[in-house]
């Protein structure tokens, strides 16, 4: 009696949340009454960070209050509480808030192996993606995916709003160029949610040997794909607001080359620079939390302030051009880097080649076309 008063009390918690903020959206972490039955009684295993909240309180903290058994936590690149630099290899260490174990899915141990999921029933996987393909909370879906159905583990996604769902664009991942930051036959912006991608997936049977994952979705309410959603928190360190998420996908791709990003500056992917650029605006990286030796640290960068762009509704590939062009002795790209990232190695010769955006962008046509068609065969919105 007394865990049913709880679960009840929580659930109320959460309408009086949605309701007082009036809001229309319910993602699928606040619909609790759709997945709490399904983990009752049950040893649960959490894949999330510092954005797996319900409302403002995270996931972990309202289980737990709701008394329902966690065993671990899994976490993926940036760490738990999402404060790690991009590629920093993390350890796994122990919760200081709640004591529970937190398992790194990130460096050597990208797949929870079967002594990390001994015990777990089922697992929540719950993290705000943001619609790129080299954003690797999509790799690290996967392989709990395969995880979970090679270990008869039930896995349960907890669906949020894609922030660049409004389009997908650019080349489809050629898979002899497949890694971790791209491992599936889709375009830079796939313009699905994470439930959506879970499903093809699992689908397209992409898991290792064919295998099927025991998948649950629990959808949002009132979410379309051309709705303006404010994160309430930074799915990772370097993506602070929505500006610098709609620019993503079209700026990571220069970290496979020697132009800046903005990491260590105030305004991350939200304008590029290089020491070699000619331009009025400049920035100069700096170490801090998040952007420990930055590229170009400490020297003036010049380039261009994207701050106050509007919205993005494809893939830009201008900045990119226009800055290969100022490169001096064409010293631009990094090794093998940017083709993983770009997907294939067409796109960096193209570049080199001097052909225009549109030139580019026709080669694209036919496999979006294709992909449109794949698709829509998961689209839940």
């Amino acid at each position: 009696m007394r865990y049913k008063i709880k679960h009840l009390f929580l659930c109320l918690l959460v309408f009086l949340q949605c309701s007082s903020n009036n809001e229309s959206l319910q993602i699928g972490a606040e619909r609790t009454t759709k997945y709490f039955p399904l983990i009752e009684g049950k040893s649960i295993g959490i894949v999330g960070n510092q954005s797996s909240l319900i409302r403002s309180t995270h996931l972990v903290d309202s289980l737990l209050r709701a008394k329902f058994h966690i065993l671990k936590v899994f976490s993926p690149e940036h760490g738990f509480r999402g404060i790690a630099d991009a590629g920093t290899h993390i350890k796994n260490e122990i919760d200081k808030n709640t004591g529970l174990p937190i398992i790194s899915l990130y460096g050597k141990n990208k797949k929870p192996t079967q002594s990390q999921l001994d015990g777990i029933q089922v697992l929540l996987f719950d993290l705000q993606d943001v619609g790129a393909r080299f954003y690797t909370y999509i790799s690290t879906l996967h392989y709990v995916m395969e995880a979970a159905a090679e270990n008869n583990i039930s896995l349960i996604v907890l669906d949020r709003p894609n922030p660049n769902g409004h389009y997908y664009d650019g080349p489809v991942l050629d898979t002899a160029f497949s890694s971790f930051v791209g491992m599936h036959p889709i375009p830079i912006v796939h313009g699905m949610t994470i439930g959506e991608y879970a499903k093809m997936i699992n689908g397209e049977k992409w898991l290792k040997d064919g295998v099927e994952c025991d998948l649950t979705i629990i959808s949002m309410r009132g979410y379309n794909k051309h709705m303006i959603y404010d994160l309430p928190i930074k799915p990772s360190p370097n993506l602070p607001n929505n500006q610098a998420v709609n620019l993503y996908p079209s700026l990571c791709l220069f970290e496979g080359t020697n132009v800046s990003v903005g990491r260590g500056t105030d305004l991350p992917f939200q304008h590029y620079g290089a020491p070699y650029l000619e331009s009025d605006y400049s920035f100069v990286p700096t170490s801090r939390s998040g952007a420990k030796n930055p590229k170009h640290e400490g020297i003036i960068c010049y380039g261009q302030d994207l701050s106050k762009l509007p919205r993005l509704r494809k893939l830009d590939l201008s900045f990119l051009i226009n800055a290969y062009k100022d490169c001096p002795n064409k010293e631009f790209f990094f090794n093998s880097f940017f083709d993983k990232l770009a997907g294939n190695n067409d796109l960096r010769l193209s570049i080199i080649e001097g052909k225009s955006e549109n030139i580019i962008r026709e080669g694209w046509i036919n496999d979006l076309r294709l992909y449109k068609e794949l698709r829509n065969k998961y689209l839940i919105y």
